[in-house]
C-alpha cells in the first residue's frame, strides 16, 4: 500500500523566533505538521501543511467520548553530522496500535507512520536542537472526528504529527509521594495505552503531591497500593548493590520504550537486571539497611532522572544523600552516546532522516 503525500511549505518560518539556548519544553512547535484522515475505510488525505489550529465541529467525538490516544518520541542530531535521528520510532508506531486496538481505533500503517514522520523531520530539520540536552519532542497522536452526539466508536479518525524542539523536561532529582489513595489504572482496564484519559484522571492526585512539596506521584498497585508501579510520566528502577530492580510489566502499566532501551544497556554494561514486583516496603526496608543505592526514573520527555527521596504514610525518605549514581550516570551515559551517534548504535536503534 502506498500513500502520497502532499506537502503544503510555509510561507513564514519560525524559525527565526527560536533561541535553541533558551528552549523550554513543549512551549515552541515546528513549522509544519503532518495530518491524515481515516474516512471509515481507509486513510486518506496524506499531507504536511503549516503548523496551526484544527476546525473542529462543537461534536466532535473525541471531546465526548474520550477516543484519543498519542506517543511521545524524539529526534536527535547526530553529534558528527548534525543530521537527525530518530531513536526507536517503530517502537512507537506499535505501541500507537495497541492503544488504538484497545480504544477500538483504526490502525496506523508502518508506512503510512513512517513516511510522514521522516518527511515532517526532514523538512523541519533545522529545528533540531544541537545544543547540550536538547532534541526534538515529536507528538504523533490520533483522535475520533466523528460529528455526533452517541456512546459508540467513531466512523472517522485524524492521525496527525508535530514536533517541538525542548530542553530537558527535569533539571534536577526529584522528590516523589507514594499514593495509596488514588488509582492510576485497574486491571483489565486502559493502564497499558497512551490514552488522554489516563493523564487526565491523574492530574488531581498529581496537584496534591506537588502542594505537600512532592514533584510526582508514584503509583501503587489499585488492589493494595502496596506494590510500586510507576510515576505520572515515567517507569522507575531502584538499584541495590547487586542488582537493579524494576517492576514487571502488566496491564495497569505502560511499557516504556525508554525503559527497555535503559533495560537492555544496563545488561549490556554488566549489572544484573530483574523484572519483578517491587513493594514499598521492601524499597523502605531496604533503605535502612544500607542497601538501596539509588532510585530513577525512565521515560521519553525525562530520559533518566534521579530520585531524591520518595514520601509514604506521612514520612519522607532521603535516598540520594546515603547512595551513589554510577549505575544511572553510566547506562545514561551509554544511551546518550547511541542516540547522538557518537558510539556504535549496537542494536540498530536509530533511524536517520
Amino acid at each position: 500500500m502506498g500513500f502520497e503525500i502532499t506537502i503544503e511549505k510555509t510561507q513564514n518560518s519560525r524559525i527565526g523566533q527560536f533561541d535553541p539556548k533558551n528552549i523550554g519544553f513543549g512551549k515552541i512547535f515546528t513549522d509544519h505538521m503532518f495530518l491524515a484522515h481515516w474516512n471509515g475505510n481507509e486513510w486518506t488525505n496524506a499531507r504536511i501543511v503549516p503548523y496551526g489550529p484544527l476546525s473542529l465541529s462543537p461534536a466532535t467525538s473525541a471531546i465526548h467520548y474520550g477516543q484519543s490516544i498519542f506517543e511521545g518520541m524524539k529526534a536527535f542530531a547526530d553529534k558528527k553530522t548534525g543530521q537527525p535521528i530518530l531513536f526507536r520510532p517503530r517502537e512507537n508506531w506499535k505501541r500507537l496500535n495497541r492503544s488504538a486496538e484497545r480504544m477500538v481505533m483504526p490502525v496506523v500503517p508502518e508506512e503510512l507512520f513512517m513516511d510522514g514522520l521522516k518527511s515532517l523531520i526532514q523538512l523541519d530539520a533545522e529545528w533540531v536542537p544541537k545544543t547540550e540536552g536538547g532534541s526534538l519532542y515529536i507528538r504523533p497522536y490520533m483522535f475520533a472526528t466523528d460529528d455526533f452526539i452517541g456512546v459508540k466508536p467513531s466512523e472517522t479518525y485524524t492521525f496527525a504529527i508535530f514536533c517541538c524542539p525542548v530542553g530537558p523536561y527535569y533539571t534536577k532529582a526529584l522528590k516523589i509521594k507514594v499514593e495509596e489513595e488514588f488509582s492510576r489504572a485497574a486491571p483489565g482496564g486502559v493502564g497499558f495505552t497512551k490514552c488522554a484519559g489516563n493523564y487526565g484522571a491523574a492530574m488531581y492526585p498529581t496537584l496534591r503531591a506537588q502542594q505537600e512539596g512532592y514533584d510526582q506521584v508514584l503509583w501503587t498497585d489499585p488492589l493494595t497500593h502496596t506494590l510500586v508501579e510507576e510515576t505520572g510520566t515515567t517507569n522507575l528502577f531502584a538499584v541495590f548493590h547487586n542488582e537493579v530492580i524494576t517492576p514487571k510489566m502488566g496491564n495497569t502499566l505502560l511499557a516504556g520504550i525508554t525503559r527497555d532501551s535503559v533495560i537492555q544497556g544496563l545488561r549490556e554494561l554488566g549489572h544484573s537486571v530483574i523484572e519483578r514486583e517491587l513493594s514499598v516496603r521492601e524499597l523502605k526496608d531496604r533503605l535502612e539497611a544500607g542497601e538501596l543505592k539509588e532510585i530513577f526514573i525512565t521515560g521519553t520527555a525525562a530520559t533518566l532522572i534521579r530520585i531524591q527521596g520518595f514520601g509514604h504514610a506521612g514520612h519522607y525518605h532521603e535516598v540520594l544523600e546515603q547512595g551513589d549514581s554510577s549505575v544511572s550516570d553510566g547506562v545514561k551515559n551509554w544511551l546518550d552516546g547511541i542516540r547522538l551517534g557518537e558510539t556504535e548504535d549496537i542494536f540498530n536503534w536509530n533511524e536517520r532522516v
